[in-house]
């Protein structure tokens, strides 16, 4: 499943942001507040990426594109042509990718070079592309986005802070909307904003001018396009327009209607059901939305009708003429929970969401269906005359449950009716079948369908949907939203074992031809064999002949000349997921990998199945299997058979980084192995081996087992990994020292460099560092602390508004009200950024043996993610206690989880800062405090106003008091300070 940094996973948290500048707040609250401000999801931290690509806010002088590439005038080139090809890329990556990774993408699906002057052109082209200067490693590196699409259809009021007039804080809740807040110490607006919040700048002249484009239509053109919408009731997605256009009236659409949206608002209103891609919009006519003024993704009651609505209404008759049926809303979070129902085809399964608003407004409904339709006198009498398609109240068999149902067929003395809410067809008795009261119309059928996704090419293959039938039928799962439409695109996980179980990707190994792997038998040598991959654990991926293996190799071959001659656009992966199969290089060549894990939109984690290798790579570097060949590719079981060593002393995950290391260097480079099967266990799917370099496998005392018996590998070091030195000083942030180094190995991964045993320590410079006028500041005396010599600095201190002010913050760990971890809002992106670019470049080191020192920084791998982490102790058990020092977290980690934290991932400051809370007294706070100060404050973007700052020689050591302030109701704001001091006033008179 996804990789989830903070992220809830249920719902929205609709919060309002403010940097204005508002007087120390000590008492109540003010009756009113004077401006709305923006709504945040609770699921920030990968959606904060994609909302900031979308709606990049720049600001100070405007980037100039040729920091980062050569001088000199390249040769003449078509602008129109490049352009268009640029479009088609963007279309693919819509979360956008780094500058410097453009010429390679275009090189490799256009077959040619891209022009050094387009690149220097692309910031003039703000209707093909945005481009960005972050702060991530690289200060020369440019991210490269789609053209911002305005949908302007609510249009926002802006806030502009009295301290940050570079703060624009939109109100509306649509995701296409929503943008960051600017820096609290952002100078002035130095770019014009047009009406609808976007930033317009001037093109060089060396690049063409985009066309401009009207702000109206014309009466004529308008009238065609609502014409079209009429037609489609159901909505129109944006991208079809220009053909549909073209087909009906032989004429071409203007190209600035798709690129100025806002201009429909007149016609239709614009939805984009996948907050992911703004170029996926959907356009419904005006008259057939509710209001234009809900929330986005609420109940369009007029929006759409699926044929079974129509065919009711029609058959309904003039006393229901005027009923409307709710369409049925997707839920809000992205992970809802949903009951199974039935699937005859994956592209079509019934599912019922759970949860508030859903099953359990329907068990009301039939509660009071129950009562209204009792065995009383008092209930009505059976309907006269069903009508196919008509909607009617039917008494269950079981003579105790009145359901919705929709009328199917009526026979002479039987009824067939589809249970609306619960997504099965039953025969019943007419004299069971009732009028539906009008009061029974309000909540939409709540039994809908969803497609699986990687199952579209297979949705009615027999093995696929047993295989489906056995594993979700009538069971609750878990559901992750792919894409929002009519029919939701999902992933379906059952989370009720303990490791979670993905149902999309399980079903697919169901097309698997078990021919086609090498039947294991105990006791059987096999040679031949290649090992393609050591885990640190001491697990092997072993690789044996087989028709499967040899069919594969065969396929493989053919879709490299495939790619080599013919790749387009089409190849490219732009929607990816969990489990889903695509192909990525190994060694040069095309291999079959599964997706293993997404660290936000840009960076993920792969498993090549046929080697056993992980990896981590940018989303760009994928590619689809091709239709061409996906069913055989589908048929071959993975062909990487994971194994252990059998008659070791030491169990698996107990192996030293010597013996990983000796194991490696043994078989990783060897193509001729042999193993002897010792043991095969089904339920860690693993096959004990006795591993041999050739094909000598009857002498057992030739085994790599063996020797590594006979050897000291296994005997653990106590000094290499648990020492722990003195404390001493390190450079202060703005203080130098000598800069690591890496290397670049053979096929170009990069080798992090070995930390000296002892390093070269600096003194300290005296004195604290302030953050400007305005704090209330002091120096506490702090513990010593080491620092690799081979970093320049520590990061930058996080910069902090006066005293006084507000900022925007996102609370990632509350202990009680003297302890809590604060993270600025406006700096969550960068740190998203940062960590997968730690990802793809651990994830590629290798692993060497590293003296941890405590109160050293180090990079940690935590569970999928790479963190910046200051050692707090090293136990003797061979873990490490580690605080991470962008989140605020202490956990454990294994010592061969670290590693030196190199140069480039210090630039961004920590951003962690300790706080305790204004305006309550400082007392020993009891377990029951704290938990309420909890569930008001973790894990929630909230204000804050900063009160004073005690100054700390490093980072971490800084403490923030603030007042928290959670403005995600409309009617008033809460300020947390009053209700622990409420909470505690009232522990005082219970006491």
């Amino acid at each position: 499943m996804r990789d989830d940094q903070s992220e809830g996973k249920t719902g929205t948290h609709s919060n309002k942001m403010s940097y204005q500048n508002t007087p120390n707040r000590k008492g109540n609250p003010p009756a009113e507040k004077s401006e709305k401000r923006m709504a945040l999801p609770s699921r920030f931290q990968k959606e904060v990426h994609a909302h900031l690509s979308r709606n990049s806010q720049h600001s100070g002088p405007p980037l100039n594109l040729n920091e980062s590439l050569s001088s000199g005038k390249g040769r003449p080139y078509n602008p129109q042509q490049v352009q268009t090809h640029i479009r088609e890329i963007l279309g693919k990556y819509s979360n956008g990718f780094w500058v410097s990774k453009l010429p390679q993408i275009y090189k490799e699906l256009y077959k040619q070079d891209l022009p050094t002057e387009a690149i220097r052109d692309l910031e003039g082209w703000t209707h093909i592309c945005t481009v960005e200067k972050t702060s991530s490693s690289n200060t020369s590196e440019l991210l490269l986005y789609p053209a911002k699409e305005q949908n302007t259809t609510s249009s926002p009021s802006l806030l502009l802070s009295q301290n940050s007039p570079s703060s624009l804080v939109p109100t509306s809740n649509n995701p296409t909307e929503k943008q960051i807040c600017s820096s609290a110490n952002q100078g002035p607006i130095s770019t014009h904003l047009t009406h609808s919040g976007s930033h317009s700048s001037k093109s060089p002249s060396s690049s063409p001018s985009p066309p401009s484009s009207p702000a109206t239509l014309s009466p004529d053109l308008n009238l065609k396009l609502e014409e079209l919408l009429v037609k489609y009731s159901n909505g129109l997605w944006a991208h079809a327009l220009p053909k549909l256009f073209q087909d009906t009236y032989k004429i071409k659409l203007p190209t600035h209607v798709l690129e100025n949206l806002h201009l429909l608002s007149d016609i239709c209103t614009v939805d984009y059901p996948m907050p992911d891609n703004p170029k996926r919009a959907i356009l419904y006519r005006s008259s057939r939305r509710c209001g234009g003024e809900e929330e986005n993704g609420c109940n369009r009651r007029q929006s759409s009708h699926s044929e079974e609505e129509l065919s009711v209404r029609h058959e309904l008759g003039k006393r229901q003429s005027y009923q409307v049926m709710p369409s049925l809303q997707i839920p809000k979070e992205e992970y809802p929970s949903v009951l199974v129902v039935e699937a005859t085809n994956t592209n079509g399964v019934i599912i019922r969401y759970i949860g508030e608003g859903y099953s359990q407004a329907q068990e009301s409904m039939e509660d009071e269906m129950r009562e209204f339709y009792g065995l009383d006198q008092r209930s009505p009498a059976p309907a006269a005359s069903p009508s196919s398609g008509q909607l009617v109240a039917v008494r269950a068999e079981e003579e105790e449950e009145i359901l919705r149902a929709k009328v199917y067929e009526v026979m002479t003395d039987k009824v067939k009716v589809y249970y609306v809410d619960h997504g099965f067809s039953e025969l019943v008795c007419k004299t069971k079948v009732f009028e539906l009261h009008d009061k029974f119309f309000q909540l939409p059928f709540q039994a809908t369908k969803c497609k699986l996704a990687g199952l579209e090419p297979f949705s009615q293959e027999p093995a696929v949907l047993k295989k489906f039938e056995i594993m979700a039928s009538g069971r609750i799962l878990l559901a992750e939203i792919l894409e929002r439409g009519q029919t939701p695109l999902v992933v379906l996980y059952d989370t009720s074992q303990d490791d979670d179980v993905n149902i999309n990707a399980t079903c697919m190994k169901a097309l698997q031809d078990k021919s086609l792997t090498s039947p294991l038998q105990v006791n059987s040598a096999y040679m031949n064999v290649t090992v393609g991959s050591v885990c640190s654990d001491g697990t092997l991926y072993c690789q044996l002949p087989s028709r499967g293996l040899a069919k594969l190799n065969e396929i493989l071959e053919k879709i490299d000349t495939c790619f080599h001659s013919q790749e387009t656009s089409e190849f490219l992966v732009s929607r990816p997921f969990c489990g889903k199969r695509c192909l990525a290089r190994y060694k040069g060549k095309w291999s079959r990998v599964e997706i293993t894990n997404l660290h936000g939109s840009r960076v993920l984690d792969i498993l090549f199945i046929d080697v056993g290798v992980q990896a981590s790579v940018e989303v760009f570097e994928l590619r689809e299997l091709p239709r061409s060949f996906l069913r055989d590719l589908m048929s071959i079981p993975p062909q990487a058979v994971k194994c252990c060593l059998a008659d070791l002393a030491v169990s698996v995950g107990s192996w030293t980084p010597d013996a990983v290391q000796w194991l490696r260097e043994k078989v990783l480079n060897t193509t001729d192995c042999s193993i002897k099967v010792a043991k095969i266990d089904e339920t860690k799917h693993c096959i004990c081996v006795h591993l041999f370099t050739d094909k000598n496998f009857h002498d057992q005392d030739r085994s790599l087992n063996h020797q590594m018996v006979k050897s000291e590998l296994f005997k653990q070091k106590p000094d290499v990994f648990l020492t722990s030195h003195s404390p001493a000083k390190i450079s202060k942030p703005n203080s130098s020292s000598k800069t690591s180094t890496t290397s670049e190995s053979a096929d170009g991964s990069p080798l992090s460099s070995s930390v000296p045993t002892k390093p070269h320590l600096r003194r300290a410079l005296s004195g604290p560092r302030g953050v400007g006028e305005g704090n209330t500041t002091t120096l506490c005396p702090q513990e010593k602390v080491l620092f690799p010599s081979s970093l320049l600095k520590l990061p930058p201190l996080q910069e902090l508004p006066p005293a006084g002010n507000n900022m925007d913050v996102y609370v990632s760990v509350a202990c009680h009200p003297g302890h809590f971890v604060l993270q600025p809002w406006r700096d969550m992106y960068k740190l998203v950024v940062l960590m997968g670019e730690m990802i793809l470049y651990y994830n590629k080191t290798e692993e060497k043996p590293l003296n941890i020192e405590k109160n050293q920084i180090y990079a940690a791998k935590v569970e999928n993610n790479w963190h910046r982490v200051l050692v707090k102790g090293v136990l003797t058990n061979g873990l490490v206690s580690v605080y991470e020092l962008d989140y605020g977290k202490h956990e454990l980690v294994g010592c061969t989880q670290l590693r030196p934290l190199i140069k480039e991932f210090t630039q961004l400051p920590f951003q962690g800062i300790t706080a305790q809370l204004a305006g309550v007294k400082s007392r020993q706070w009891s377990e029951e405090a704290s938990i309420v100060f909890r569930n008001h404050v973790e894990k929630k973007p909230l204000v804050a106003q900063l009160e004073a700052l005690q100054e700390a020689p490093y980072p971490w050591d800084r403490k923030a008091t603030v007042f928290l302030v959670d403005t995600s109701q409309e009617e008033r704001d809460i300020w947390v300070h009053d209700i622990m001091a409420e909470f505690a006033d009232e522990l005082t008179k219970e006491l």
